[in-house]
């Protein structure tokens, strides 16, 4: 019986032994339905992006996708966008109203939500919850308000009365807000007990603490900015103040190429596309530190 039982447990023993390589099998066979599915989705999304490109790079007149596949690509169609009245001007308009409103926004909302998060002061959640509801106020009930005020102070054609109305950003704020509130309150006990000021509070602790959601905060910014088109179009009304999204749009007339449009527009994509890949490990970081506490 001693022998049978030992045996058998034996055999079961290695029977188990021999089954356990086959459950990874098992799984990997399972992620193929997702890994299919996030195939086709990414094919889906990326197509657009190439036909763009395709489209771009036909010589006028050709037959472009998806009717058919040109036979052969050109970079004429860039050289005329590239080389447009005013091209230049309209790029270095939008990368200064992107970029200074990025910088701006990331001070001010990282001090706003600081102080939201951490600091103690009469009416700070009324405060903080009504600055919040104007998310819900939508941008176009609010421009022609906003013109008029910028007009009266002679703001129109200007490159203040173009970024200083869009600081104001509340999701900036509410995101900082949330991250900061994660941060332990030690660190800043710590702080004033060792006699930092808050000036300093928030230079060595808050801005190296919250870099990842800063650099995913920069990148969203720098994309509303850059894309931006009805508020550049009602405020700079001239070239010395027009943005790329608004200057593209004077090149889209009757005689126009759809070849010299998907050109354009895919030159406007290009810093966007910088910008994301510069950032990207900090977008990862931020997304991975959301579930810590």
């Amino acid at each position: 019986m001693t022998i049978t039982r030992a045996g058998s447990v034996r055999a079961g023993t290695a029977t188990a032994k021999a089954a356990r390589p086959r459950a990874p099998k098992r799984r990997r066979w399972r992620r193929w339905p997702l890994v299919a599915l996030l195939a086709v989705l990414s094919v889906l999304t990326v197509s657009p992006f190439v036909a763009m490109v395709v489209v771009a790079l036909t010589p006028a007149g050709k037959p472009t996708v998806p009717a058919q596949w040109p036979e052969s690509l050109t970079l004429d169609n860039l050289v005329q966008v590239l080389s447009a009245s005013g091209f230049v001007g309209w790029t270095i308009n939008s990368l200064v109203y992107a970029l200074v409103s990025v910088v701006i926004i990331l001070i001010t909302s990282s001090m706003a939500g600081y102080a939201f998060a951490k600091k103690r002061f009469p009416g700070r959640d009324a405060m903080f919850w009504t600055f919040l509801a104007t998310m819900m106020v939508p941008f176009q009930a609010t421009l022609i308000p906003m013109f008029v005020l910028v007009n009266s102070l002679d703001g129109v054609d200007t490159f203040w009365g173009l970024i200083v109305p869009t600081l104001a950003n509340s999701q900036a704020v509410f995101l900082m807000r949330q991250f900061i509130l994660g941060l332990p309150d030690e660190l800043f006990d710590a702080a004033k007990v060792d006699g930092a000021s808050e000036l300093r509070v928030y230079w060595t602790i808050v801005i190296p603490l919250t870099k990842p959601i800063l650099a995913t905060l920069g990148v969203f910014v720098f994309l509303w900015h850059w894309n931006d088109f009805l508020w550049p179009l009602v405020v700079g009304q001239s070239d010395a103040t027009r943005t790329l999204t608004v200057g593209l749009t004077t090149l889209r007339t009757e005689e126009t190429q759809l070849a010299v449009l998907m050109s354009s527009a895919a030159v406007s994509v290009i810093p966007c596309l910088l910008v994301f890949f510069l950032l990207q490990r900090y977008l990862v970081n931020s997304i991975a530190m959301t579930g810590l506490k």
